[in-house]
């Protein structure tokens, strides 16, 4: 998709993926499910701490409704990776 990825780190926490290109940079963060709220806690937290206006977002198997968490979106990972998201 033309980006250049990485693996942030910020602080003890880490940020799956960073994708970097001249349009500009998206953070993504990958869990099988985040159902478990200790586990939504964990995937958000490292995106939280980032105080840029990038997009972010966290990528599941979840089958649930798209969501938002202050500007942090939920999505389905297979729509993602088929481009349909």
């Amino acid at each position: 998709r033309g980006y250049n990825v990485y693996v942030g780190k910020l602080e003890s926490e880490e940020v799956d993926f960073v994708a970097m290109s001249s349009k500009g940079t998206i953070y993504y963060q990958v869990a099988a499910t985040v159902r478990d709220e200790a586990t939504l806690a964990r995937e958000i937290r490292p995106l939280q701490k980032i105080t840029d206006h990038y997009p972010k977002y966290i990528l599941t198997l979840d089958e649930d409704p798209d969501a938002d968490y202050e500007g942090i979106r939920r999505i389905n990972a297979l729509q993602f990776l088929l481009g349909e998201e």
